[in-house]
């Protein structure tokens, strides 16, 4: 594995497990120094632990939509790293399953407080405290249930849509110095997502032309690529990672 992120520290948001965590796993094998989130410090613990230690990553825990921990965890990564170039929008919430219709609206509001001013308010705190200054990337965690219609979680798609229109948008306004892209995963094996796929992964599966469902290692090798220089000439995309299931017509 090249070093291609010596020097360089990242913030991965929700990385004490899943795609958060592989994403961390990945940017610390190619030389990163990770600062990673979530609400448990045990967990985050744990997660430090497995990638390597102090050395290589902290753990500072907090609710991704609270400003003063935002704050907190970007003054913790230059007071400890150096530095703050890279930043990973990973924590996303899905509290509520069924039809629109029927969707207590509290429960959409904070889909959307999570999912996207949280996701927007980090690249503030990253602008002010680092990147206005010394440049950076960004990559949001999107959703293929944001492409297309997700019956049962239509909201968490309609957020994770709003979430690739503020990347966008971003990309726009922060260029030339801080690039913002995003990535649309498909179910991949997570907590999160089991009640996507739990006692039925291989008539899931099925629907994908790859014949699997995502592991967490698939994204965080997306991810670390469009943070890295091998992407620099891209803003503001968004990369489907889905085995296919997409060409198929279905989001599952």
């Amino acid at each position: 594995m090249d070093m291609r992120f010596a020097g360089r520290t990242a913030i991965v948001t929700g990385a004490s497990r899943g795609i958060g965590l592989a994403v961390a796993e990945r940017l610390v094998a190619d030389g990163a120094k990770v600062v990673v989130t979530a609400r448990k410090q045990e967990a985050l613990d744990e997660a430090v632990a497995q990638l390597g230690g102090p050395e290589h990553a902290i753990g500072v825990a907090g609710h991704a939509d609270d400003v003063d921990h935002q704050a907190e965890v970007l003054k913790r990564a230059i007071d400890t790293f150096g530095s703050a170039d890279l930043l990973v929008n990973n924590t996303g919430i899905n509290p509520t399953y069924g039809p629109m219709v029927e969707l207590d609206l509290a429960a959409a509001r904070k889909i959307v407080e999570v999912n996207c001013l949280a996701a927007l308010s980090w690249v503030q705190q990253a602008h002010h405290a680092w990147m206005k200054e010394h440049g950076g990337a960004v990559v949001n965690v999107s959703s293929v249930a944001g492409i297309r219609p997700a019956p049962g979680i239509g909201f968490y798609g309609a957020s994770k849509a709003m979430l690739t229109h503020i990347t966008q948008e971003l990309a726009v306004e922060l260029g030339p110095d801080i690039r913002v892209n995003a990535v649309a995963p498909a179910v991949v094996k997570t907590q999160f997502a089991t009640a996507l796929y739990d006692g039925r992964e291989a008539e899931v599966a099925a629907a994908y032309p790859l014949k699997r469902l995502g592991v967490p290692e698939d994204i965080g090798s997306v991810v670390a690529f469009l943070l890295s220089d091998d992407a620099a000439w891209m803003t503001g995309q968004l990369l489907v990672v889905d085995g296919g299931v997409t060409l198929t017509g279905g989001v599952e």
